[in-house]
């Protein structure tokens, strides 16, 4: 286990703590302080990792305060006993801005103490927690360097600025009701209801009464409703124009969470941990709407992380909705009055601050899978925080990918990687897009010397990467997702990437998505060349199958499954109208996408393991249409989780000749698979048991693909691999196999991680 421990942890008997707890859990390994923070690489039993980890935070010395841990389960190195190693120095590279940190406990003692002068102050703080990246305008760190310069500190915060015994020295977010920031409660024209403390008081009202309200916190606005209230929730969802997609919940104390979800001890470290993130946790019968997530057997859930947030949820006892202050795919609003134009029509009341917030920083989304956390989506508490990598080249910008996008910057060894920016498909987004990496640009000390972009000619990030006026580089969106899984676990050389997603423009010019990447191959015939870089070969792949109507088969998955049925049937799947996917057209839309198929009309050939998900949801009749993306493939996995079946259905692998480089290719043709399904379908068959052998097969896929490859090294990324079962089931049989898989921790398996995979890649 790797452990970066940043906060008040040197000069305080951090690493003689470390050290005895080492030996006492019986671990090997090292502890040493660096400018970074502090650093722990320490191994042995997974029981024994674990009791460290969370003995570290609780029984941490008196004087030392965690502002942000971050740990990942690595290959172990074999140690031979544990020490105490020698302090690194700082070098410019070392410069970090913290992420934004939860607020801790002794401020919230003081928040709630009457006799305090901070008594129930919603922007109380100190230096071990607070705002810090969604505050910062330019470095050093100080307070005329953020939107705090507008709030002249009074004689008591100056005072307690300038103690260096004292909590808040040299905080700069300092403040008071006297001096700081201060909280209005405005109706949907801006006229103000309440200040200060009533404000909350009557926020919560309008909550419990079944209104929307939208609450500036952070990183940006939350739009918050009464969780328990489905007409409440319905209505979120009409206005804001998020048809099914789950929305997250925000809870009082983690008492309320256990009340209604199941959370281990891996899990309630991560809901109090200072990153504070959205953790998926399983259901239990509740009171909560169906409609926050219909159908889902998860809730996305997190604890107030910010002094306002506890006073809401404190005021108001029970869950709330706490979405993101926006229209569906648009970035977060983060500024009062914008925030009334572009939040008009959804939120009743607004309650905000004048604290300027410099750039959006959303919630973090994060799971326990294996016994390891996983990032869903990478932001607040986690961003700008780097990734460490030895010899990345210096100043490559990466510009990532179309969805789900982020960015990332190679300052020395350190690779920083943004918070989570969005789908690039309107134009807020894009003006994100380009703030952020401005932002980046001013906030670190490196002029980029290349950019690393997507091979994808019409990704808008794609494009913008030549405006920067240096050398762009293009790397293949799937040896980016493995690159970044194998930066992470910090592995090199030969491994088997097995990159599943929904799209990814290929070599080839097809859509990939299916793919099987041999790692550590050298193609010298590109090595003089720096727009391509090399590193990979494509060693197997899925059959390819058309997607009738390309972008509009992603929103509906029964075109996927008609592009496999005219696969395997040609022009005579119209006649097969038992089947759900056939069922759910007219006689008239078949015999139009029989043509378009027939013709190759918009029906682009696809290797996408992604769309052979939601093809089989779509025989299962578990979705024929989907209203936010990857909802048919969440389906399959929610169904089979309720099934223990162990049975895989038969496929084929047969080698060929790659049209492209020449070189034999394996290729996992999924016909046998498909007719397997159809037969369990009409012989109804639970579709609990077709989802669970579907996802077992898919995991035997792997298994057989890496025997036939021969490399023991496995990398499991791309978006799939956010399914728990897919992932849990192939570590699994990796595992049982001899083979050593490998997955994502702290980047997100899908495209919010191919920034990093660029920079590994092209520097």
């Amino acid at each position: 286990m790797r452990i970066v421990i940043r906060g008040a942890v040197q000069g305080v008997g951090f690493r003689p703590f470390v050290y005895r707890l080492a030996v006492e859990t019986r671990l090997a390994g090292w502890v040493k302080n660096s400018p970074r923070g502090v650093f722990i690489e320490t191994e042995g039993e997974q029981a024994a990792l674990d009791e460290f980890l969370l003995r570290v935070e609780r029984e941490k010395p008196l004087r030392a305060f965690i502002q942000s841990l971050e740990y990942s389960l690595l290959e172990p190195t074999y140690f031979n006993g544990f020490e105490i190693r020698e302090s690194e120095t700082a070098d410019a590279a070392d410069t970090l801005i913290l992420p934004d940190i939860a607020v801790c406990d002794a401020c919230l003692a003081e928040m709630y103490d009457s006799k305090d002068r901070r008594y129930l102050y919603p922007f109380i703080n100190c230096t071990h927690c607070g705002p810090r990246f969604s505050i910062i305008e330019s470095l050093p760190y100080d307070r005329p360097n953020t939107s705090m310069k507008s709030f002249p500190l009074c004689p008591d915060c100056l005072r307690e600025y300038k103690d260096p015994e004292n909590r808040r020295f040299h905080a700069q977010p300092v403040a008071c009701p006297a001096c700081g920031p201060e909280l209005h409660l405005w109706d949907e024209t801006g006229r103000t209801i309440a200040g200060r403390n009533d404000a909350v008081i009557e926020t919560v009202k309008f909550i419990r009464q079944g209104k929307i309200a939208a609450v500036k916190g952070l990183g940006g606005f939350h739009l918050i409703c009464d969780a328990r209230n489905a007409r409440a929730v319905e209505l979120l969802r009409l206005r804001k124009r998020r048809d099914e997609k789950p929305f997250a919940l925000m809870y009082p104390s983690l008492e309320t969470v256990n009340a209604d979800c199941r959370a281990a001890p891996l899990e309630q470290r991560l809901l109090r941990s200072p990153e504070a993130p959205i953790v998926l946790l399983e259901r239990r019968e509740n009171a909560i709407a169906q409609n926050v997530a219909a159908g889902n057997p998860y809730l996305g859930v997190m604890l107030p992380s910010t002094p306002l947030h506890h006073l809401l949820m404190k005021e108001f006892g029970g869950p709330v909705v706490a979405t993101s202050g926006n229209l569906s795919d648009e970035p977060l609003c983060i500024d009062e009055r914008e925030d009334l134009t572009r939040l008009s029509g959804i939120a009743d009341v607004f309650l905000v601050h004048n604290r300027p917030i410099v750039r959006h920083v959303d919630d973090s989304i994060a799971r326990i899978v294996l016994g390891r956390e996983l990032i869903l989506r990478r932001a607040r508490g986690y961003a700008p925080l780097p990734l460490q990598r030895d010899g990345i080249r210096n100043g490559v910008l990466a510009v990532g990918g179309q969805l789900k996008n982020t960015i990332a910057l190679s300052v020395g060894n350190n690779i920083f990687i943004s918070q989570h920016i969005g789908d690039l498909e309107n134009r807020e987004a894009i003006e994100a897009f380009h703030r952020v990496t401005t932002d980046f640009r001013q906030l670190y000390p490196v002029e980029p010397v290349c950019v690393a972009a997507d091979m994808h000619p019409d990704y808008l990030s794609t494009k913008a990467a030549v405006d920067f006026g240096v050398p762009v580089v293009h790397v293949q969106h799937h040896y980016a997702h493995v690159a970044a899984c194998m930066a992470e676990n910090e592995i090199d050389g030969m491994a088997l990437g097995v990159a599943w997603d929904g799209t990814g423009y290929g070599t080839d010019g097809t859509i990939w998505g299916g793919e099987f990447l041999l790692t550590g191959i050298s193609d010298t015939s590109d090595i003089s060349d720096i727009s391509k870089p090399s590193g990979f070969r494509r060693a197997a792949k899925f059959r390819e199958f058309r997607l009738p109507g390309g972008p509009s088969a992603v929103r509906e998955p029964r075109r996927s499954a008609l592009g496999l049925l005219y696969e395997i049937f040609g022009k005579d799947f119209q006649t097969i109208d038992d089947l759900p996917p056939v069922k759910a057209f007219t006689s008239r839309e078949c015999r139009l996408l029989c043509r378009m198929l027939e013709k190759e009309i918009h029906s682009p050939r696809t290797t996408s393991a992604g769309r052979l998900f939601d093809a089989v949801a779509s025989l299962s009749d578990l979705r024929q249409k989907i209203s936010f993306e990857g909802q048919a493939a969440m389906d399959l996995e929610f169904a089979a989780m309720r099934s223990d079946t162990r049975e895989t259905y038969p496929f084929d692998i047969t080698n060929v000749s790659d049209l492209e480089t020449g070189a034999e290719i394996a290729v996992v043709d999924w016909a046998t698979l498909i007719h397997a399904v159809i037969r369990d379908v009409r012989a109804s068959v639970s579709t609990a048991d077709v989802a669970r052998k579907f996802h077992n097969t898919m995991s035997e896929i792997i298994l057989s693909v890496a025997r036939q490859i021969g490399e023991a090294r496995v990398v499991l990324t791309g978006g799939c691999f956010q399914n728990r079962v897919l992932l849990e089931e192939t570590a699994e049989r990796l595992k049982n196999a001899g083979f050593h898989p490998f997955w994502h921790q702290r980047v997100p398996p899908g495209d919010g991680g191919i920034a990093l995979g660029q920079i590994v890649a092209a520097g």
